[in-house]
């Protein structure tokens, strides 16, 4: 009986370090298999060399221990099919953590995989972005430096425009300086033409262009006649009234190549252009002032200039005072 205890415990043993050891591989199950059948059979040999030593006890004794050992017998077949259910278990706990183990080795394996494809979709997904930041950079310096390239362009122009404005703003000044002379002329000159009509009368201008005959007779409707000159002072003065060419009341119709006045008095002085008069054509024999006043050379005291007299001008008329 105490054998047995002890084949009990050593099975309880092996049993207990395999089950703390269970992660061990197959072949270490294997090798405890063949511990366990090597302790069995040395159980048997020492059981049949009691049997050799005890010949010389009785029938009865041999009856009880004949029994004793089929119970130890069935006993020990016992033992071995638990120890064998032990071990198909172990085998299957075994197995079921390597699966356990493979499944979780490929499961990591497989999460890595995913793990490194994220991670390389994440370097390509930030080396695109860093390309692209790098070519925007590259385009805001081009713009940058485009833009600084306008800005001096920009500031040149600025420059160049405040000179042109300084330019202009003395050429204004100038001109304004010239207005307030040519303001303080024509009012010293609208003086004179006062002084002027007050001593002589004064003078207005027909509003149609007529013949020389025509004109005269518009004058002579309103109280006046044809201009007569016969000063310098009087021939600018005319001249300055107004820029078209105009009848004056001098002509030879009485008597041709004698130039008179409409008040009948001779002509003392003229104030011809160069080459005038010339009675072109035979027929010109009314005179007009201001002619060719565009040609160069052309002054106030050089501007009359014989024409026929049915051609159409305005008239310079002049109405005394008296």
């Amino acid at each position: 009986m105490a054998m047995g205890v002890s084949f009990s415990d050593t099975l309880y043993a092996h049993y207990h370090k395999k089950s703390s050891h269970h992660s061990k591989d197959y072949s270490s199950s294997v090798k405890m298999y063949d511990k366990i059948q090597e302790q069995i059979m040395d159980l048997e040999v020492i059981h049949d060399s009691d049997g050799d030593t005890t010949g010389f006890r009785t029938t009865s004794y041999r009856q009880d221990k004949g029994k004793d050992q089929q119970c130890r017998g069935s006993r020990c077949l016992a033992l071995i099919t638990v120890s064998l259910g032990l071990i198909c278990v172990l085998l299957l706990v075994f197995i079921i953590l390597q699966h356990i183990t493979i499944t979780a080795e490929r499961d990591m394996r497989k999460s890595y995989k995913n793990t490194v494809e994220e991670f390389n979709q994440t370097i390509n997904s930030l080396q695109n972005n860093y390309t692209d930041l790098m070519n925007e950079k590259h385009q805001l310096q081009n713009n940058f430096s485009s833009l600084s390239q306008k800005k001096l362009e920009l500031e040149t122009k600025a420059k160049d425009l405040n000179d042109a404005k300084d330019i202009l703003q003395r050429s204004f000044d100038s001109l304004n300086k010239k207005k307030l002379e040519l303001e303080s002329k024509v009012t010293y000159l609208d003086e004179e033409l006062k002084k002027e009509s007050t001593k002589r009368g004064w003078f207005f201008l027909s509003n149609e262009e007529k013949s020389w005959s025509d004109s005269r007779q518009y004058c002579r409707d309103r109280g006046g006649d044809l201009v007569i000159i016969k000063s310098e002072e009087k021939q600018r003065f005319i001249s300055s009234l107004t820029m078209e060419k105009v009848w004056i009341g001098l002509s030879d119709t009485v008597h041709e190549g004698k130039m008179t006045w409409v008040d009948d008095s001779p002509l003392n002085q003229g104030f011809w252009l160069k080459g005038e008069p010339n009675s072109y054509g035979g027929n010109e024999d009314c005179i007009e002032l201001n002619y060719k006043r565009e040609q160069p050379g052309w002054s106030p005291l050089n501007s009359w200039n014989d024409q026929s007299c049915s051609e159409k001008r305005k008239g310079i008329c002049e109405k005394s005072l008296k």
